[in-house]
């Protein structure tokens, strides 16, 4: 079985082996939801017959439905897409800022600085820390195989924006879906160092560092990692620094941070991944000071999760959600746009920087 990484949360498109099973010489030939349910603590018929449905029984490294019959010798496994938890949720009353809510789903526009769920070293304040206290009966808030209450997908400590969180678990099943086929949209907004010259997509492997476990990092021949790809497009030009779009086409752990940095830009003050130096622009007191009082707006790398689209999970409709720019994020772009008006002329001599 394999077990929830320490250090890096884990992207969606991931599937992760809860339990394997070989089956008895002896064992009568019964159908697989009625085997397992016997084998499985704390699972009904339902959550079997929802991962059969969504592909995530695997016998003998084929995907069956919840009529197929065991056989003695078969390997049984159940992968889904989240880690397997590994610690007690504690109910906390952190407040939650909902955009949307229907008796399936929730969409929640995460503030910076919040982990979403709990692991080593964030034990509590987390996302899931306070879905947990605000909704009941969230999918697999128990103590099953199933990891995560209600989530979806994630999004880094420090990067804003939107989230879907499942309350059904038929919503959890049909949603994560959507995620691992890449039919949701998902547009974020980031400012990078640099000026990038032209829209583009960056391809290559995403896999963690061979130096340093915490990150990741890009394999052009795709000898290790995954296959990732991140389209991006110019919003706003600074000349040092540049607005852009990035939609993604897959969703690897750190995807945009790791590939941003891979064509030399990376994200505005990215604690992790470089980019909360000063990497662009002139020596003086005055610029240093600027920059400076730019990344103490806001605590990590400058991404948002601004648009999530996806289909719902019971009526079919196709849904479409918008989120505006947190306000540290949105004063730092409102401070380059100063900084490159007439009055302050974009000149590695200029020392008239705006002011807080």
């Amino acid at each position: 079985m394999k077990e929830a990484n320490d250090e890096v949360e884990t992207e969606e498109e991931d599937l992760f082996e809860h339990f394997k099973i070989k089956v008895d010489p002896g064992q009568e030939m019964i159908r697989i939801d009625k085997y397992l349910i016997d084998r499985l603590a704390n699972t009904s018929r339902n959550k079997v017959q929802i991962a059969a449905k969504n592909g995530n029984i695997v016998v003998n490294g084929q995907k069956v439905k919840q009529n197929y019959k065991v056989k003695p010798g078969d390997e049984v496994s159940l992968v889904l897409p989240y880690p397997v938890r590994e610690f007690e949720l504690i109910p906390q009353d952190i407040p939650i800022d909902i955009v949307y809510e229907d008796d399936a789903f929730v969409v929640v526009n995460k503030q910076s600085n919040m982990v979403v769920h709990p692991g080593y070293g964030n034990y509590s304040g987390t996302l899931v820390n306070a879905l947990v206290f605000h909704f009941d009966n969230l999918p697999y808030k128990i103590q099953d195989y199933f990891g995560r209450p209600g989530l979806v997908h994630r999004l880094d400590k420090h990067t804003t924006g939107l989230m879907v969180i499942a309350k059904t678990e038929d919503a959890l099943a049909y949603l994560a879906k959507q995620f691992y086929d890449r039919t949701t949209e998902r547009r974020y907004h980031a400012l990078v160092w640099g000026d990038v010259s032209e829209d583009g997509t960056v391809t290559g492997h995403i896999g963690r560092s061979l130096k340093n476990r915490k990150l990741m990092t890009i394999f052009p021949d795709g000898e290790f990692g995954k296959h990732a790809v991140t389209h991006y497009k110019v919003l706003q030009r600074f000349g040092l620094v540049t607005l852009v779009e990035c939609r993604l086409e897959t969703g690897r752990t750190h995807q945009i941070r790791a590939h941003m940095k891979h064509i030399g830009h990376p994200l505005f003050n990215d604690l992790e991944y470089g980019g909360d130096v000063i990497l662009k622009g002139t020596t003086s007191a005055s610029y240093k000071k600027f920059i400076e009082n730019c990344f103490s707006l806001i605590p990590g790398q400058a991404l948002h999760a601004k648009t999530l689209g996806f289909e719902h999970p019971v009526t079919k409709e196709y849904l479409r959600f918008n989120s505006d720019l947190p306000s540290g994020f949105k004063h730092i772009v409102e401070r380059w746009q100063k900084y490159v008006s007439p009055e302050n002329i974009l000149d590695d001599s200029s020392t008239d920087f705006p002011e807080d």
